[in-house]
């Protein structure tokens, strides 16, 4: 019962963050099935790597909710998503792979130190000033590969990456958050099929886990997270979230430290 509740608040916040941010809410998910998974005695091999899994698993509907909140706000610059999209799809299935020749550890600590650099980010600097225009369809091809690589990898929905990216070349911040909340769904459904196939047939994991997705929490995930994405999309172009990028930020910090020296 206190893992069913614990992933009902994860997807509360992710919710809200996923819409909000334009970030997939991979940074509250993951550190919060870490720990519950810690907590069932799941195996510490696996551990990071179901997280990120189950954290992709969720992003996907979750994903769905914010880009049709976003859609119908007029926030997403679909030309820019479609080409974009090719680099998403290779980069989240190498995302995929590449977390899989690491170990739950190395995983988890790099993890940790993305956290604090997104939070510092969000803490000190805000979002980065237009120093440039967005690259032609070759750059966009690269940036969607990087972009879903370390996504994929880390089980998030791309919007800490997307976000700063596209606000440097110059895009809109509202435009920015739309269009990374859209390219969060393609990198979390081929992120997460990417670890049902590299998990599958681990005799190790525990069952309810398809591959390095576990089930029961994506379920306790997901409706919270559907129900509360659009809120989040629509106070996005509604209030100023300096403040709330500040605050988050710094929570940020503290669960990357956590994490790093926990």
């Amino acid at each position: 019962m206190e893992g069913v509740l614990l992933y009902l608040v994860a997807g509360t916040a992710a919710g809200l963050i996923s819409g909000l941010f334009g970030v997939g809410g991979g940074t509250v998910i993951v550190p919060v099935l870490l720990f519950v998974f810690a907590l069932s005695g799941f195996p510490d091999a696996n551990l990071m790597h179901l997280a990120v899994g189950t954290s992709l698993a969720a992003i996907v509907l979750t994903s769905i909710s914010s880009v049709r909140a976003h859609m119908r706000l007029g926030g997403v610059l679909w030309p820019i998503f479609w080409r974009l999209l090719p680099g998403i799809i290779v980069g989240s299935l190498l995302g995929a792979v590449i977390a899989d020749l690491l170990s739950s550890e190395a995983l988890r600590n790099i993890f940790g130190v993305f956290l604090i650099l997104v939070g510092a980010q969000m803490l000190l600097a805000g979002m980065p000033s237009a120093h440039r225009q967005l690259p032609g369809t070759v750059g966009l091809v690269v940036g969607g590969t990087g972009i879903g690589t370390l996504s994929a990898m880390l089980g998030i929905g791309g919007g800490s990456l997307t976000v700063p990216w596209l606000a440097w070349c110059g895009t809109q911040m509202r435009k920015a958050v739309g269009t990374s909340a859209a390219c969060g769904l393609p990198i979390a459904v081929f992120g997460a099929l990417g670890f049902v196939l590299t998990g599958w047939g681990n005799p190790a994991l525990p069952s309810g886990a398809t591959g390095y997705v576990y089930w029961p929490a994506v379920a306790g995930l997901v409706l919270p997270s559907l129900l509360l994405a659009p809120v989040g999309a629509r106070l996005a172009h509604r209030l100023p979230p300096l403040l709330l990028k500040r605050i988050f930020g710094a929570f940020l910090i503290l669960v990357g430290l956590r994490l790093l020296f926990g």
